[in-house]
């Protein structure tokens, strides 16, 4: 039973996941295409709803395809109530769970995943803070980045 399951639930979800990843990577070029300033201008209107709503809802179902189902218990803090947004480890794909209940937010993250095929695309539509190891000054940089975006009272999404 185990082996049949693994036969045909594993191809299954493997194409899924990457049906998913494919339509989360058009709907982030839609919104990103021809965007004034690539970070360094908060996405608005009708780019930012639709990365809030479709990328947020194709993560949720992403992980429930891999067989997680989670639950919020309690109000998720809005951007203006909690401009930054704490989640630890930081380590482990457990972060784009809470991205994808928390509405999408900025994060931060390393400069070179802004390179990597398809899941860049996605994380810039995100507006990530990104850091660069090589740059001596990238953690004031960021440090900068991040203060400025909690201070902007809403124009920029939540910080995590």
């Amino acid at each position: 039973q185990t082996i049949l399951q693994g036969i045909i639930l594993l191809p299954f979800r493997a194409i899924c996941i990457a049906f998913i990843l494919l339509l989360a990577w058009l709907f982030a070029s839609i919104a990103t295409f021809r965007h004034p300033g690539k970070g360094s201008v908060p996405l608005k209107g009708w780019r930012r709803r639709m990365i809030r709503t479709t990328l947020s809802c194709l993560t949720r179902t992403l992980f429930f395809v891999m067989g997680f189902q989670v639950k919020v218990k309690g109000k998720i803090a809005s951007l203006l109530e909690a401009p930054i947004f704490v989640a630890a480890p930081h380590s482990s794909f457990f972060d784009a769970i809470i991205s994808a209940l928390t509405g999408m937010p900025s994060i931060v993250s390393r400069a070179e995943n802004l390179s990597t095929p398809v899941l860049g695309t996605i994380l810039s539509s995100l507006q990530p803070v990104s850091v660069s190891r090589q740059d001596p000054d990238s953690r004031k940089n960021t440090v900068i980045e991040i203060t400025k975006r909690a201070l902007s009272r809403g124009q920029w999404p939540q910080v995590i």
